[in-house]
């Protein structure tokens, strides 16, 4: 009764051996999670084809949409920031799909800084194109390849609490955040007041981070995500 992972992936030009080309990846920390945790993880790259979400969720028992670029902001009817670039239209569209899938199949769910941003997109919120506008500074993100620590208090009594405490150091690299995320309640917040983590009430696990969970050695959002994928599964 082992659970069955979806993990979103980037579409881009990768160069490994003998090959430059578009490729579909995503880190390996993900997966490494997953197993760990006791999940097997499938890779889910973009798809254009109308109903192939849907046919997707259907052989899932949970679903983590990763990390990446920015979201479109015409999906939240925004025009961009100078400092928003690189959104993938193709992969907005599979992952919205996804989460509607998910969403009518009531499949445990997991976003993961980009996912976060996405999920409260898709519930109809909005997003701040640009974090160190507000807060002053470069900490969420601070460039190349390097992440952010960033001390977050949670909610108490969310389900994100009783996954990851009360307080944690945790890995962020997000230029951008939530600042609307209808039907979600806010579940933690670094200590500048920026919206870290956001839950959907009720029994289904459907939570999303703004930071990277599978970087650290505590890996409690992805161990509570797989113990819903195999509650789900049985």
């Amino acid at each position: 009764m082992t659970p069955l992972i979806g993990l979103s992936t980037y579409r881009e030009t990768a160069r490994w051996g003998v090959w430059d080309q578009r490729a579909d990846l995503l880190p390996s920390q993900y997966a490494e999670a997953v197993v760990a945790c006791g999940g097997v993880p499938v890779l889910l790259p973009p798809v254009v084809t109308v109903g192939a979400a849907d046919v997707a969720v259907a052989r899932l028992d949970g679903l983590v949409i990763s990390g990446g670029a920015d979201v479109d902001p015409a999906a939240y009817g925004a025009e961009p920031h100078p400092r928003t670039a690189g959104w993938r239209p193709d992969r907005d569209a599979w992952e919205l799909a996804l989460l509607t899938a998910a969403a009518a199949a009531g499949l445990p769910t997991l976003g993961v800084c980009r996912g976060m941003q996405l999920m409260a997109v898709h519930a109809g919120g909005t997003l701040d194109q640009h974090t160190p506008d507000l807060v002053g500074d470069d900490r969420h993100s601070p460039g190349g390849d390097a992440f952010g620590a960033v001390a977050v208090r949670t909610e108490a009594g969310s389900r994100l609490a009783g996954l990851v405490g009360e307080e944690l150091r945790v890995n962020c690299h997000h230029h951008q955040s939530v600042a609307s995320h209808p039907g979600f309640a806010a579940a933690a917040r670094a200590d500048d007041g920026t919206l870290e983590a956001i839950e959907a009430a009720g029994d289904r696990f459907c939570v999303a981070v703004q930071w990277h969970p599978e970087t650290a050695a505590d890996v409690g959002l992805l161990a509570g995500l797989v113990r819903a994928a195999a509650a789900y599964r049985s």
